[in-house]
């Protein structure tokens, strides 16, 4: 493995080692159906080389973002199905604007490392396929926003330089200089809370409210370039939505009985379209 090591005892570390043991379980989750069981703390613990309390963090992480439950005295499972809702009707794609403010990053690892099987398939990868990773602390006018878990294929990217990460827009640095021509994503939000090691890179106390962003990103020919998740601070970040509701926007591409969030269902009449656009707006307070 190609890295930029980090000292595990510093935030950043403790980030790093707390994201191989959240990508294992993930895997583990993905692998199985709700309900089933995961293995034991201490065989978990064995296989990953890790301390109970470091594999404890990642699981009580992925118990509050409903991924998995415990139950006493029978062990850890793999959580029921969430509900999933979309922004913006398959047929209709909405624009993410940039957000607000002046961005910049500090890139935490630049790694190359075998793609696994789990975001093999996001990827559409073999397993054994090379993989850059890289997690970078991202920055709004020097103030510390979102740690972001960057995979994306090494054969697209062989020269892809921590500076890059670090200067001016990622999707304009893949296609100036990597002739990787970005087109669309699709990206889910979810509610989190910061662990101990994100709370420290992220300046917020322990527990604090965050977004947990997924993105899979494709290019012009529909191959997926990207994955990333990543955590936003939810005391300076938010996601609005512009909506427009009506009948008169390309009747026949609205999803009979369907349900927008915050708007009821059957609100808007059979035959209404919703359409949205969204952007990043970033809280001035402290």
């Amino acid at each position: 493995m190609e890295k930029d090591a980090s000292d595990s005892s510093s935030p950043s570390g403790a980030v790093l080692k707390r994201e191989r043991v959240r990508e294992h379980l993930l895997g583990l989750i993905d692998i199985r159906r709700p309900g089933d069981a995961i293995p034991s703390e201490r065989t978990l613990c064995a296989a990953l080389e890790v301390s109970r309390p470091t594999l404890r963090a990642a699981v009580d992480e992925l118990v509050a973002t409903g991924l998995l439950v415990r139950e006493h005295g029978r062990g850890m499972f793999v959580a029921p199905a969430k509900i999933t809702q979309e922004l913006a009707p398959d047929e209709a794609a909405f624009a993410m604007r940039q957000a607000s403010g002046h961005w910049s990053s500090r890139v935490l690892e630049h790694s190359t490392v075998q793609a696994g099987a789990r975001i093999g398939r996001r990827l559409r990868i073999s397993p054994g396929a090379r993989l850059l990773y890289i997690a970078r602390l991202r920055l709004v006018d020097g103030s510390p926003m979102a740690i972001e878990h960057l995979h994306i294929p090494a054969a697209l990217v062989p020269r892809l330089t921590p500076a890059e990460l670090e200067a001016g827009d990622l999707y304009e640095h893949l296609r100036n200089h990597h002739g990787v021509y970005v087109h669309e994503a699709r990206q889910s939000i979810e509610p989190t809370v910061v662990n101990e090691a994100e709370a420290g890179l992220l300046d917020v106390p322990l527990l604090s409210p965050a977004l947990l962003i997924e993105r899979l990103t494709t290019d012009s020919t529909g191959r997926p370039v990207e994955y990333v998740h990543s955590v936003y601070r939810g005391d300076r970040y938010r996601i609005v939505s512009r909506l427009a509701l009506g009948a008169g926007v390309s009747p026949g591409a609205g999803r009979p009985n369907g349900h927008h969030p915050g708007i009821p269902p059957g609100d808007l009449g059979r035959r209404a379209v919703i359409t949205s656009t969204t952007s990043g707006d970033i809280h001035t307070g402290s």
